[in-house]
């Protein structure tokens, strides 16, 4: 079996929302297939808002379900209960209950590129997945994200400060118009290299073969 030590690690840029159950999905089965298949992966997590109008206060989830997808009470049901099993499958804990609120993301990937200027924007992604799905915190709310900050090391005054302040929303607004360009409709989707995109979460086995073909790809570019 021939090594993959010599092939370079491999950049996949992840664009996704917080509050996106399949981007949680999609990110551990992409971690996943790079432990499966030996192969580094270095992931740039860009953002993008599944619910860009909506209130401060947010909405009731099954009711925002209802009113943009058409989803019934028991299809909403069976689908949480899929995603619950598919995410222990995974090692992530969904925690889903009827008055879970759906809410703007805006302030959470500013929160995020500023952690990203800090080393920790992939803890702070993986951190807020987790305070929405499993702690069910409202990711709206600027206490709710300093303290967010505060567990990842980083200062909660200086969270505070930037999120008060929109010092990162200019720069987040630009990278949700430049995946917007680039035909980006929907999440998660993931570019490897800049050049070969996947969308939807699509499992393990899948993102084995992705990794592969690309680590195989650019072996061959370099000789």
């Amino acid at each position: 079996m021939s090594s993959q030590s010599d092939v370079r690690k491999i950049d996949i840029d992840l664009v996704s929302d917080v509050v996106c159950p399949w981007c949680v999905i999609g990110y551990h089965q992409l971690a996943e297939a790079a432990r499966r298949s030996g192969i580094e992966i270095n992931v740039t997590w860009q953002p993008f808002e599944l619910n860009p109008h909506m209130a401060p206060e947010g909405e009731n989830l099954r009711e925002h379900l209802a009113n943009k997808y058409g989803t019934t009470p028991s299809e909403s049901r069976a689908a949480r209960e899929r995603l619950t099993a598919m995410g222990a499958e995974l090692g992530f804990r969904f925690n889903y209950a009827d008055d879970m609120r759906m809410v703007n993301t805006f302030r959470a990937h500013q929160l995020i590129h500023w952690a990203e200027t800090k080393g920790k924007g992939g803890a702070a992604n993986l951190a807020l997945f987790e305070a929405f799905f499993t702690e069910r915190r409202d990711l709206n709310d600027i206490g709710v994200l300093c303290q967010v900050a505060e567990s990842l090391g980083l200062d909660a005054h200086e969270a505070r400060e930037m999120l008060e302040q929109e010092t990162c929303a200019a720069a987040v607004r630009e990278q949700q118009a430049f995946w917007q360009q680039q035909g980006i409709s929907g999440v998660p989707a993931m570019i490897f290299n800049r050049r070969y995109l996947v969308t939807g979460a699509q499992g393990v086995e899948r993102y084995v073969e992705m990794l592969k073909t690309v680590a195989a790809e650019t072996k061959s570019e370099k000789a």
